[in-house]
């Protein structure tokens, strides 16, 4: 099968397809033939070497395609249903992709589908952590992205009142979403607490800015915020950082189905790629402006 890899560590030029002997599911994973798979920035890390030191390395978390083989005691799927799903081992930008965590495509999406694993899993991570429930008030700072946008709708269905930090020119976006927009940058604070003199009690960031001590004011401390963005703020500021190697919710790929076909969840793709240009797909993720998911297409 082709597949995307790199055999030494730096920018996305040392991306390469190559061809790698066909996967075989274990028992309770299953093997589909991938029509998409999801870019994240988890890929432009692993490449630069700051996740894992061994080389070489395949790429890709989440993808979506059709199953055409089952691993023993898989009994929830046959072979031709279309799904989409975590591959753990970090091979899913490839012909064929083991997944260990897996769930029926929703009716009313194709393949493009592969953008939402990811995002999904980790903004239910967050707002699980973090406790948000119906009457919740929760500051989202990055709420644009495609983590930001799954926080924001994830939220809203829990019956959260959502404030979101976005440029100006995606506010009519967050508004689409049911969040609050307010503009980030100097004086956020003071356009938060005009738009809710009462403040917020919970606050996630999915940017990454460096604006947890704003955060941890207008939340009331760093026990109320999350970040899965900033690890040395985290520390420095004693916020919580959340990771998905410290237990994942899984149980989020199969609720965003129901949540899907009723209107209440969508994740834009933002722009489409073939495998082959997976090295163009990280060069414009790294930089940075893209509202909504990167998805390679394969086959």
């Amino acid at each position: 099968m082709k597949a995307a890899r790199f055999s030494r560590f730096g920018g996305p030029e040392v991306l390469e397809i190559v061809d790698l002997p066909d996967p075989h599911p274990a028992p309770g994973q299953v093997r589909i033939a991938v029509r998409a798979a999801g870019v994240n920035a988890s890929d432009w890390k692993k490449r630069q070497g700051l996740m894992d030191e061994e080389l070489p390395q395949t790429m890709g978390y989440e993808a979506a395609g059709v199953v055409d083989e089952l691993g023993a005691g898989v009994t929830d799927v046959t072979v031709g249903d279309r799904v989409f799903g975590f591959s753990t081992e970090g091979a899913a930008q490839a012909e064929l992709a083991v997944l260990s965590h897996y769930a029926p495509i929703p009716p009313s999406l194709d393949f493009p589908a592969a953008a939402l694993p990811a995002a999904v899993e980790t903004a239910t991570r967050a707002l699980d952590q973090l406790g948000v429930a119906d009457g919740s008030r929760l500051l989202v700072n990055g709420a644009s992205g495609s983590v930001g946008s799954a926080a924001v709708q994830l939220a809203v269905a829990r019956g959260a009142r959502v404030i979101g930090t976005a440029s100006p020119a995606n506010h009519a976006y967050l508004r689409s979403l049911g969040a609050e927009p307010v503009a980030y940058g100097e004086g956020m604070a003071e356009r938060l607490r005009a738009l809710a003199p009462e403040g917020v009690d919970l606050a996630l960031d999915v940017a990454g800015s460096g604006v947890l001590p704003e955060l941890i004011e207008l939340a009331g401390g760093p026990e109320q915020v999350l970040t899965v963005a900033d690890f040395a703020g985290a520390q420095k500021y004693g916020v919580r950082f959340s990771r998905g190697d410290a237990g994942r919710a899984l149980h989020a790929l199969a609720g965003i189905g129901e949540l899907t076909e009723s209107g209440r969840f969508s994740l834009p793709v933002a722009q489409t790629f073939p495998l082959a240009e997976v090295a163009e797909a990280h060069r414009v993720g790294e930089a940075g402006r893209v509202r909504g998911k990167l998805v390679l297409v394969v086959g």
